[in-house]
Formats: structure tokens, C-alpha cells, sequence
């Protein structure tokens, strides 16, 4: 039978403290390295990862109808949308895109189509360019130009480009046009010739 001196006890207990502290201590260690370490792993995946120019959001094949008093305005499609929210609300139509204006009744008066767009919804505003074209369904004329900007206060629809416009017995040509949305009637900024023919 091993006996137990009260000052092998003592020094035990001195022992088996040391050695519980030194475990505690590196479980201690052990978590705040690890703390740390995914502290770092974040930071560096949101620093890689992060782009403040990047969309809020991104739509394929998008169609969006605006509404007035519960009848529809203008329809937009587009094939991608991105989505802005600073510094202004705004979304960007990539890789073509098709306006529809609509008439009181209903009906669809004009389409305007081009490859790329910003719609702006602070300021209430669309701006368009690359093979930009709006056509007149009644009067079956049509407008081409580099670019366009549209105004949803007034519906006017203008540009400073080189603008050709076609109809069924002329073509016109000239600098900057205003117009409104419809493209019922327009005004040439700078008219630089007309062409007319007869119709067969």
C-alpha cells in the first residue's frame, strides 16, 4: 500500500493546477488565433469579392409596364436589366431593347428600339443609343438616329445627333429633332435636305 505524504498531495495539487491552467490557456489561445483567422478570411473575401460598381440586381428578358391611373403608359423589354440604387435609382438595358408608347386607349402608337438604355428614375428620364430607331404606326414613318433622350414630365422625346427620317413619300434629313413620344408630328433642330418620290 503507497501512502500519500501531505506534501506529495500538495505538490500533486501544484502540479495538476499547472497543468490545467496551461490547457485552459492554450484552448484560450487556440480560439482567439482562430477568431482571427476567420475575421481575415471575411475581409479578405469581401475585399476580393466586392465591387461598389457592381448592379443591385441583374434581370434577363425583362418587360415592365408603367401605368398612369391604372392604364399603361410605356412598356419596356429588354434582354438585360441591371439595377442601380446610388448615386441615383437607375437601370441599365444591355443587349437590345423595345419601348412601346401607348394611347390613351390603349393602343400602341410608336415603338422605339435600340441596343443599349438607361432608364434614370430620379430624374425621370431615358436615354438611348446604337441603332436607335422610332417609328410612327399611323403615319408609318420612322426615325434613325445615334442616339435619343425621352422625358416622362413632358413626353418629349429629342436628340442633337444626325437624324434621318423616312415616310411613305419622302425622306428627310437633318441635325437635332424634338418630337413627342407618339412621333405624330417633330421639328428638325438643323433640316439639311428632303428627298421626295412618287409612290408606285
Amino acid at each position: 500500500m503507497v501512502r500519500q505524504t501531505k506534501a506529495g498531495l500538495t505538490n500533486y495539487s501544484k502540479w495538476f493546477v499547472f497543468k490545467v491552467d496551461r490547457v485552459i490557456a492554450f484552448i484560450y489561445l487556440a480560439l482567439i488565433l482562430s477568431f482571427t483567422s476567420c475575421v481575415n478570411d471575411l475581409e479578405t473575401i469581401q475585399r476580393v469579392t466586392y465591387d461598389p460598381k457592381a448592379p443591385d440586381e441583374v434581370t434577363k428578358n425583362l418587360r415592365v409596364f408603367y401605368t398612369d391611373s391604372g392604364y399603361a403608359q410605356i412598356e419596356i423589354t429588354a434582354a438585360i436589366a441591371e439595377s442601380y440604387s446610388k448615386p441615383e435609382t437607375v437601370t441599365k438595358l444591355k443587349d437590345g431593347l423595345k419601348v412601346n408608347f401607348f394611347s390613351p386607349d390603349g393602343k400602341v402608337v410608336s415603338t422605339l428600339t435600340a441596343l443599349y438604355g438607361e432608364v434614370n428614375f430620379t430624374k425621370g428620364t431615358m436615354f438611348v443609343r446604337d441603332s436607335v430607331q422610332l417609328f410612327n404606326y399611323r403615319k408609318k414613318q420612322r426615325l434613325v438616329t445615334e442616339s435619343l433622350h425621352w422625358n416622362q414630365k413632358d413626353s418629349l422625346i429629342y436628340t442633337h445627333s444626325n437624324v434621318v427620317v423616312r415616310s411613305p413619300g419622302s425622306i428627310l434629313y437633318g441635325d437635332g429633332i424634338e418630337t413627342k413620344q407618339d412621333f405624330s408630328e417633330y421639328v428638325f433642330l438643323k433640316p439639311r435636305g428632303t428627298y421626295n418620290f412618287d409612290k408606285d
